[in-house]
Parts: C-alpha cells; structure tokens; sequence
C-alpha cells in the first residue's frame, strides 16, 4: 500500500444526497445563513466543530499567519465570513530597546503573484501564490494594538484569534540565542492576552520558516534540529509562570523526507519540553524559480500537499507501531487545503484544524458563490461543493470508514482520530 490520498478520485454516497447538496450550493450562492455549523448539523448530521491546539473552535477552517491577516479590517471580514479561527501575521520578536536580532524579516516585503500551478508529482492542476515572505514590518507595538483590537473582533464572532511570532534563531557562529527578545516578546503578548474577560493560556504559534526567504540557515541540518530541540523550552521560559499554549509550525526543510521526519521526531522528543500543538507545514522553496528578477522564491500547489500528506502518513506509521516515545500532539495541518476533500485527506491523517492562504486569494471565477468576500467564497465552496465539499466527503468516510458518533452525527473530531482506530491498520501497512 503507498501513501498517497486515502479517499477516492469520486466520493461513494446515495444520489439523493448528493441531490440535496447540489441543491445547497446552487441556493448559497448569493450568501450562506448565519449560524452554518447548525444548519449542517440539522440537515445532514455532520458536525464540523473542532478544535484548534487546545482550543474548540465552531468549524475547522482558518487563515494561516501572512500577508492577508496583517490589518483588522481583514480579521473583522474573516469573522463576518465565518471562519473558526484566524493567526495574525507573524511579529518578529524584539528586546525591550526595540532591537530584532531577525530584523531583516521585519521589512515590507509582500508582492504576490497568484497563478495555476501543475504538479511535478501528480501531474494534478492548482492554485499557487508566489512570493518572498517576510514578518510584520511594523513595530512590536503596533503589533500589540493590533493583536488586541483582533481579539475584540474574534470575542465579539465566536472566531479564535492567535499571534504568530518568530524569535531569533541562531547559526552555527552565534554565541546562544537572544533571550531577552524572547523575554519581552512573549511578556508582551501575555500582557495584551490577559485582558481579556476570562482569558486562560495564552495561545500563540512560533513559526519556524526559514525557508520561506531561502535562508541559508535552513541548510544546516544540526542547526536547524538544535533549533527544534530548544526553541520550544527557551518561549515557555520566557513566560514566565504564566500558562501558555505553544504550536509550533514546522518549515518543510530543503532536505528529504528522512530529514523532514528527523526534523519532527526531534521537535517531539529531543528537547527539555514539548510544544502544545503543531502546525504542519509550510511552503515548498525552489532556489531556481525566478521571481520578481531574483532567484529563489516559495511556492505551494499540489506539490505541497503531496509532501505533506505523505510525511505525516509515514508519521502516523511510526506512531502507530510505537516508534515514538509519546502520541503526537495536537495537529493543525496546512498546506494546499483547496477542497474539503483535501481537508478530509489532513483530517484521517489526525489534523484537527485546517489553516489555509492561497484559497483566498484565487480568482472570484474560481468560486461557485457569485457574491461576497473571497473568505465567504472559499467556505462555501469548502462545504457545499458537490464533489469535492466537505460535507460530500464527509459522509462518504462516514459509510465507508465506518466513523459515527451518537445519534448517527460524524463529527470532524472523530474523522481526526481514525488514524488511531479504524484506520490504524493502513497505516500499519504502508510501504
């Protein structure tokens, strides 16, 4: 058995649901209803709540940290829209005197290019954004307002609002890292977090993306696992005695996929503690791809998703056979999440959240809604499109997977742990 997807080029269910679904997607496409969890609970028994890290979230659709989570009238139209959560655009982590060790990831550096992409692997047509990524440009501050101000809008919508923070990380010629903008950063983001009415933890993602800006960094491979063994215990140190809930999302190194499971493996394992959750995993970087008259650029499509899914197969594999010292944490998978079908392909692989970019950005052409904003646009064609909407594949794995909770419902949550029941002997018999 190979790791590629699991499910079926078509999904297995009656024609007349199918026929009630096709109904669904030609009637939302002036506008969804408010309160769309509930109406497809009612309707057709699939419950999409989830949870994000450590956090219940109402569905499990988000927006990953960059360049269109960087301003409030983005997060007050993704809320509007309805998404379960959004990650602000990633700060870069400052001293008390405003120093950034990772300063040169703090600059204005945003065009995009958005175009259709053919996978090298599957020969599969997709969506792509081009682009050199960089952190919030702006001051550690300003990132605080505006951290505070989302999380208003996020409280007033039943949306999760989370920072995203990159701290300095060290080559092999440094002395150790910088550990008072790991102090003040995250003291900071704490201050701002504990505002709120009954705030609890403090959750935040630390994004590991040297890639993304082809960093010769990530070409080290001792560097970048002694990374992964210490960043996680230098941020929770950092806080303090305060409780805080660390994902960490992983770059897809520029190496194999050997590598790219050591790279996990020692994150899970190797260092004094471990993080909360993790966010697998960015952006695929070509060092040839020309872009805007340089070379070197990130790049997602099809290619993406087909490394990630067969890396994180080949993880569950070695947790199901007991390779591992501990389960693995909670998973928020990102990565070419263009259908619900691909959401349904994370979830048997244990992602409980989805955290997508380039959906967002595709041309209205590209939708089935003929109105609204390109979030609105994205969910609806996530859950009503007829073959390749959530709602399709999840009550195809319903009958096929045999996933069902009480009262018949499947629930998003249950699709996220077959990885560990009925679907522990695929994995257990991957090549």
């Amino acid at each position: 058995m190979m790791d590629g997807p699991i499910l079926p080029a078509e999904p297995l269910i009656g024609r007349q649901t199918v026929s009630r679904i096709e109904a669904d997607y030609d009637r939302f496409r002036e506008g969804m209803p408010d309160q769309i969890e509930q109406y497809i609970l009612e309707k057709y028994g699939v419950d999409v709540s989830s949870r994000y890290g450590m956090t219940r979230i109402k569905n499990p659709f988000g927006k990953a940290s960059g360049q269109l989570s960087v301003n409030l009238e983005q997060v007050k139209a993704d809320a509007r829209a309805g998404l379960g959560f959004v990650v602000l655009k990633t700060v870069i982590a400052e001293n008390e005197e405003g120093q950034r060790s990772m300063k040169e990831w703090a600059v204005k550096e945003t065009r995009m290019v958005v175009n259709q992409i053919t996978g090298k692997e599957t020969g599969e047509l997709g969506w792509n954004v081009t682009w050199r990524g960089r952190g919030w440009y702006g001051t550690l501050s300003a990132y605080l307002d505006f951290f505070r101000s989302a999380l208003a809008v996020g409280r007033a919508h039943g949306m999760v609002v989370v920072p995203s923070c990159k701290y300095h990380l060290p080559c092999r010629e440094e002395a150790g890292y910088a550990l008072d903008e790991y102090r003040h950063t995250t003291r900071m983001l704490l201050q701002v977090w504990n505002e709120q009415p009954g705030a609890g933890p403090l959750q935040m993602e630390k994004d590991f993306s040297p890639t993304v800006a082809g960093s010769g960094l990530a070409k080290q491979q001792n560097t970048v696992l002694e990374w992964l063994r210490q960043v996680p215990y230098l941020i929770k140190t950092a806080a303090g005695d305060a409780d805080l809930q660390l994902g960490i999302k992983l770059m897809n190194t520029m190496f194999d996929d050997r590598f790219q499971l050591e790279s996990i493996r020692t994150l899970l394992e190797e260092g004094p503690v471990r993080p909360d959750y993790v966010i697998y995993a960015n952006r695929l970087y070509d060092s040839r791809l020309k872009f805007l008259g340089k070379e070197g650029a990130a790049y997602g499509g099809p290619d993406l998703s087909t490394r990630n899914l067969r890396i994180l197969s080949r993880l569950r594999k070695m947790e199901v056979l007991g390779k591992l010292k501990h389960p693995v944490p909670p998973l928020s998978g990102t990565g070419n999440i263009h259908s619900g079908k691909m959401a349904v392909e994370y979830g048997l692989r244990g992602a409980e959240s989805l955290q997508m970019h380039t959906i967002f950005q595709r041309p209205n052409s590209a939708f089935g809604m003929r109105t609204g904003s390109k979030t609105e646009r994205a969910l609806h064609e996530l859950y009503f499109h007829p073959k390749d909407g959530l709602i399709t594949w999840m009550l195809h794995v319903k009958e096929h997977q045999d996933i069902t909770g009480p009262g018949g419902v499947i629930r998003f949550s249950d699709v996220a742990s077959w990885y560990r029941n009925q679907g522990k002997e695929y994995f257990l018999y991957l090549l």
